[in-house]
């Protein structure tokens, strides 16, 4: 028998802390690294990020076993935890570092994510373009240590409790079945 050979995709939608969240709860997913990526400037800090010079999204970097979890099933999670039709803004976080994106390295991610995008915007009925973007994974760059698990170590947290938190109960109730068995 082989060993499952892991898979990585990079989303952003919206501020990291909030796919961070949900994506460690994932059954199939085994790694979730917060950062920035797809901005022109090498190794940004978070300030340089927020204040929207640097080019980069807010990401988080997924590795998951597709044997347990396709890349299908975690983009459909990803558009009902964030609003894929609002251009550079998630809720009060506005700017081009809090875009709809997915970062691919696999050019067969970059199909599967474009025909999930078709899908969604066919049964859309709102009339509203999606405007997550798709693009090679670009100038990734790990976020501050003190921004990895963020939720986790500060659910009580004014941001957390009132943004991230029922991001993750939404996920926790639509994919029930997708969230990870306590070990």
């Amino acid at each position: 028998m082989s060993a499952t050979q892991l898979e990585t995709i990079t989303l952003g939608g919206g501020c990291f802390w909030c796919l961070e969240a949900v994506y460690l709860l994932v059954d199939g997913v085994s790694a979730v690294e917060s950062g920035y990526s797809n901005g022109h400037v090498d190794h940004p800090t978070y300030e340089q990020v927020c204040a929207g010079d640097t080019g980069h999204a807010e990401v988080v970097r997924i590795t998951f076993d597709p044997q347990r979890i396709t890349l299908r099933e975690l983009l459909a999670i990803f558009f009902v935890i964030h609003d894929p039709t609002s251009l550079n803004r998630q809720g009060n976080d506005v700017g081009t570092q809090y875009r709809s994106g997915i970062y691919f390295d696999d050019p067969q991610h970059e199909a599967i994510a474009r025909d999930v995008i078709a899908e969604l915007a066919a049964s859309d009925k709102s009339g509203r373009p999606v405007v997550t973007e798709v693009l090679p994974l670009a100038n990734f760059s790990r976020a501050e240590d003190y921004h990895q698990r963020y939720f986790e170590q500060h659910p009580g947290q004014g941001y957390c409790a009132f943004v991230v938190a029922p991001k993750v109960e939404k996920f926790r109730r639509v994919f029930a079945e997708r969230v990870r068995k306590a070990r």
